[in-house]
């Protein structure tokens, strides 16, 4: 396999660490570029463990002008980007009644316009190149929307309908855009249930139990890998079969 770039935003938390990290295992090829933000502290320690294939950049996802200098940064050094994942994201549930304007806004300015802007900055790269890969991650509440988020779940349901529509656009070019919605996966947001609220999530899992954020990640690497290159505007659930 040759050398493939590839940036991955959102890179800290248990997905934001599993992602990179399935790349950088796969091939000694592959250079991680870690779009980071507001938390590097994890970021910073992938790049220790992996400090010939992994760095890390500045990025607010939700600013298109740094977007412009992340890409800008990463193909003044490698001439190319091969993947996007988009994987950044938030959410801040309310009661649609009781939800501040400003959660509103936030949610869909960091996991809607996120993935737009992201996808806008490295298409000329990928449609120079007539190749690449993008990757966004949604969530099983895009498909199965609950009560008290409305602006997360709108957002996430957003970015399958811009995945789909996106594909469509460039799929004559060598470039694929796919979406994977993770379900129930041990993060941070899972570890937050109570024990009443856990047996209740995995009841409704034909699995019985929640996923790794490993296992997502290699969804998100196979959906990336050049053997995928038949497949786009597909969303892959990682539900454990909840549908």
């Amino acid at each position: 396999m040759s050398q493939r770039i590839i940036v991955i935003t959102g890179a800290n938390g248990g997905l934001g660490q599993a992602i990179p990290r399935s790349f950088l295992v796969e091939s000694r090829q592959n250079l991680v570029w870690l779009a980071v933000h507001s938390r590097r502290d994890q970021a910073d320690a992938l790049t220790r463990d992996f400090d010939n294939q992994c760095r890390t950049i500045e990025l607010d996802v939700t600013q298109p002008a740094a977007w412009k200098d992340a890409t800008g940064r990463v193909l003044a050094e490698h001439k190319t980007i091969d993947v996007l994942v988009n994987n950044a994201g938030r959410h801040e549930d309310s009661l649609l009644a009781m939800m501040p304007p400003r959660a509103w806004q936030e949610i869909l300015s960091t996991n809607l316009d996120g993935v737009f802007h992201g996808c806008q900055a490295v298409l000329p790269a990928m449609i120079s190149q007539r190749r690449g890969r993008v990757v966004n991650v949604s969530s099983l509440s895009a498909l199965l929307a609950p009560a008290g988020q409305s602006n997360y779940a709108a957002a996430k349901a957003g970015v399958l309908a811009l995945t789909r529509s996106l594909a469509k656009e460039v799929a004559r070019l060598g470039i694929t855009v796919n979406a994977v919605c993770p379900g129930y996966i041990e993060t941070d947001a899972v570890a937050s249930l109570t024990e009443g609220q856990r047996t209740n999530a995995q009841t409704s899992i034909p699995m019985r139990r929640f996923g790794t954020p490993e296992e997502v990640a290699s969804a998100i690497r196979f959906l990336a890998c050049p053997e995928a290159s038949y497949i786009t505007g597909s969303i892959l659930n990682v539900d454990g079969g909840i549908f």
